[in-house]
């Protein structure tokens, strides 16, 4: 029997070697009060929440998945130690990092000790994603993408669209598919500080959508897996006549998984429904993911009767937007998908 995946995404440090100018950490003020406030855990609290983690899922039926991240995970003083502790449960885990520091030798090293995908980022051409990130950071992501593959390590890259960098994504596209990453994504700019003037409108969103389709029907053969992370894709999709959506009795099928499949951890063990915006739901080691997962507060998170656009869609199990842009965008996580054009 195939059990469910549970996963969680665990920010095991801020510590970071870059501070990205669109980062919902350094440049938000929520952000920064979570640096200032953050306890780093030790060693004996990370391995109190890896065992709950385990434990819980137990409980669910489902199999865990980690997502270690930061900052840099690989930064935190106990991280070796704790990937090992983790590795020892046969616990699936993924690094979601930056390319600083990656050699040959700490490569193997991840490998050997269980990681099986690093996700770092691109976030256009040379000139543009170094001016987001770091000076640098473009050469040496496109290095690091190479240290990794010959190691064994799947490499995916995700990166962070908004209007500002649009037009640069097919040739961007064009260097990961020459770097012969495993897969790639983007994922929509989440304003961190009202700065909505970066934001697509609807229609500038769907036609770059329209744009990415194009561009990945143009390399369906290279080998790189071209996810679909972004839930409007099914929108785009049953338009041009590429997706049909079918009744699903009210299981939720797709879309974003916030209350349905992950949840996040911070630094200090502070549980959120989601990482992209404040959605505190408890504290770890303290309770255990189990309760908070079916607590109340949770259960806000899953009424998507709540949600003020998408009742009456017959994409609501597939799709239900980013609930994350709508509150960066309007300070409620139940508004309408700014970028929707429906």
């Amino acid at each position: 029997m195939k059990y469910p995946v549970f996963s969680i995404q665990w920010h095991i440090t801020t510590q970071c070697e870059q501070r990205c100018k669109h980062c919902y950490i350094f440049n938000s003020p929520d952000g920064k009060r979570e640096i200032e406030g953050s306890k780093l855990v030790g060693i004996k609290e990370l391995k109190k929440i890896a065992d709950n983690l385990i434990l819980s899922c137990e409980q669910m039926g489902a199999r865990p998945r980690i997502s270690l991240t930061g900052g840099n995970p690989i930064l935190h003083p106990n991280f070796w130690e704790l990937l090992n502790y983790i590795n020892s449960f046969g616990v699936k885990m993924s690094l979601l990092g930056n390319p600083f520091g990656i050699t040959d030798e700490i490569a193997q090293r991840l490998k050997s000790f269980g990681i099986d995908k690093f996700q770092m980022s691109l976030d256009g051409l040379k000139e543009f994603h170094d001016h987001m990130r770091k000076r640098g950071s473009f050469d040496t992501t496109t290095e690091a993408c190479k240290i990794l593959k010959r190691n064994g390590v799947d490499v995916t890259i995700m990166s962070t669209v908004s209007k500002t960098n649009a037009k640069e994504f097919p040739l961007l596209l064009k260097h990961i598919v020459d770097l012969g990453v495993n897969s790639c994504a983007f994922a929509r700019y989440c304003p961190t500080h009202n700065d909505v003037d970066n934001m697509f409108t609807p229609k500038e969103y769907r036609k770059f959508l329209d744009i990415m389709w194009q561009t990945y029907s143009q390399n369906v053969d290279s080998g790189v897996n071209f996810v679909l992370k972004d839930h409007l894709w099914h929108l785009y999709l049953m338009e041009e006549g590429l997706f049909q959506p079918v009744d699903t009795d009210g299981v939720i099928v797709a879309g974003c998984g916030l209350g349905i499949s992950h949840l996040s951890v911070l630094a200090d063990g502070t549980v959120m429904a989601c990482r992209r915006f404040q959605s505190s739901v408890g504290k770890v080691p303290e309770q255990s993911f189990y309760d908070i997962f079916f607590s109340q507060k949770m259960n806000a998170y899953r009424n998507y009767s709540l949600l003020e656009k998408c009742q009456g869609c017959e994409l609501l199990n597939y799709c239900r937007g980013c609930m994350a842009v709508a509150h960066s965008s309007t300070g409620r996580h139940t508004a309408p998908d700014p970028q929707c054009w429906r």
